[in-house]
């Protein structure tokens, strides 16, 4: 396994690292909000150590005020509430509105579910009208997410991504939170003639249609089926909602695997494992009801064998322990992947797998956004593994595969101390930006590098020394998680505000 896991690490042990990282955040939030220009539209990524924009959709925004909403409750300072509130108020409604985008869950959660949550958790004072806003900004997000809406051949669908109707991105999962948090607050999506659409449906639909088609588990589907594998895109015809073919945006080829894209499978599916797990099993059923279980995954395609095949949760699970082993498998040895795993030049590098990440090298760039979000992921699906199956009854596990127990929570063990040993690295130079003079965070991010938008600096090949408005927030989301865990506080869910 090509990530080196360090099994002494707790979430104590990396307080002092998450006590600089907030110390030095608060600094550059400030540089940001000082400087930016509302009229140059929405930060996105950094260039010789200053945000730019860069125009494809505004999907960052929320990662702007959401990180000041983090950093308040990290450490208290009402001016980052101030910052976080206020920009949330005056700049965010387009977004809740917004019908040509998936991204709803990046924006709308980070922003108005924050503040719903801080509110709920008492964190900031309870004020009814105030709540009452939050929430009703977060039922219009969901219905507006769960209307851009494909169907599929087998009886499925997806939320389609701002390419157009044939597209299915693997990052939309995220955004499935959109449509967790108005349910729970007892949303649903009004159609033609009044007709009232389930939004915890669309959810499970949208789940369980990426679990299909975007990621692989090695059972033959293409010559390139390598368990674990995701692809960016998915592409279906909209005549008759049949799948296509693989596609990919921001990797390199449809047929290798942009590490983003596994981080966002990753995190998605192990935070919806964790949200349906709130959910009443009257109402589980339900949903599971209406599915066109015949269709979901063929029969033993799973990534563990003992578990279940057709139910829900098996079937996400399978997908979320799947992509999880495909990362701590491909990624170098600190726990940073390189982009894509297919990127033209790594063979050049030298069996790069078995060493430590190297943002200066010269043929390929790596992605610390990806090990974020990825980090953050594992410690969801540990936790979460742990939780379910480290009981000694377990209903959905018969008492004579106590072995089979055993080796998920022997995964969960794993997957957590993963998420530690990647977070102790991306809280460490060079990836953590010491440097005051630099608004990014985290270093070493990369946007789109098919489409050359990464600055690369004098002297350099390739991109580094520059962070993302998504790398920066969700360096700071799985900070906060640690820092909660560490300090024996309850567990941090993006429903939290709901539940």
């Amino acid at each position: 396994m090509p990530i080196r896991i360090d099994n002494q690490l707790t979430a104590q042990k990396l307080v002092p690292k998450i006590e600089r990282l907030f110390e030095l955040s608060a600094a550059k939030i400030l540089a940001i909000e000082k400087s930016w220009k509302p009229s140059n539209g929405t930060p996105v990524f950094t260039v010789k150590g200053r945000y730019t924009s860069r125009g494809w959709t505004e999907w960052t925004q929320g990662f702007q005020f959401g990180s000041a909403l983090l950093q308040f409750e990290a450490t208290g300072e009402k001016k980052f509430l101030e910052i976080g509130r206020r920009n949330t108020v005056e700049k965010m409604a387009t977004h809740v509105s917004h019908v040509g985008v998936h991204d709803h869950g990046f924006n709308n959660i980070s922003t108005y579910g924050n503040l719903l949550r801080l509110m709920r958790e008492g964190k900031i004072p309870f004020n009814e009208h105030e709540k009452n806003f939050y929430e009703l900004a977060l039922k219009v997000s969901g219905a507006v997410q769960a209307a851009r809406w494909t169907k599929t051949a087998d009886g499925n669908g997806f939320i389609y991504s701002f390419n157009g109707p044939h597209s299915l991105f693997i990052d939309t999962l995220r955004s499935l939170r959109s449509l967790a948090v108005a349910h729970r607050l007892g949303h649903v999506l009004m159609g033609e003639r009044d007709q009232k659409i389930s939004l915890l449906q669309r959810l499970v639909e949208h789940a369980t249609t990426t679990a299909r088609y975007n990621v692989y588990y090695g059972k033959g589907r293409d010559a390139y089926d390598v368990c674990g594998r995701t692809a960016h895109e998915s592409i279906f015809n909209v005549n008759d909602g049949s799948y296509r073919c693989p596609n990919s945006q921001q990797g390199y080829s449809p047929f290798s695997t942009w590490t983003r894209g596994l981080a966002w499978a990753i995190l998605g599916f192990a935070e919806q494992l964790e949200f349906l797990k709130s959910i009443s099993e009257n109402e589980l059923d339900h949903v599971a009801h209406n599915l066109p279980w015949n269709h979901i995954i063929p029969p033993r395609q799973k990534a563990v064998q003992g578990l279940p095949d057709f139910t829900l949760t098996q079937i996400l699970l399978n997908a979320a322990i799947a992509t999880a082993d495909f990362y701590l498998e491909s990624g170098c040895r600190d726990g940073v992947p390189m982009w894509d795993t297919g990127a033209p030049r790594l063979d050049g590098l030298n069996d790069y797998f078995h060493k430590p990440a190297d943002p200066f090298n010269f043929l390929e760039p790596v992605d610390s956004s990806a090990a974020a979000i990825a980090a953050q992921g594992l410690f969801r699906l540990g936790t979460h593994l742990i939780m379910i199956y480290g009981k000694r009854a377990v209903p959905k596990i018969p008492r004579s595969a106590e072995r089979v127990r055993a080796r998920i929570v022997g995964l969960g063990c794993r997957y957590r101390q993963a998420s530690l040993t990647i977070a102790n690295t991306l809280f460490s130079e060079p990836y953590l930006s010491t440097n005051s003079k630099h608004q990014g965070l985290i270093l070493h991010s990369v946007y789109h590098r098919p489409n050359g938008w990464d600055y690369i600096a004098p002297g350099q090949k390739i991109p580094n020394g520059e962070s993302s408005m998504w790398g920066d927030y969700h360096a700071r989301e799985l900070a906060l998680l640690l820092w909660r865990e560490a300090r024996r506080e309850k567990y941090l869910t993006f429903f939290g505000g709901v539940d």
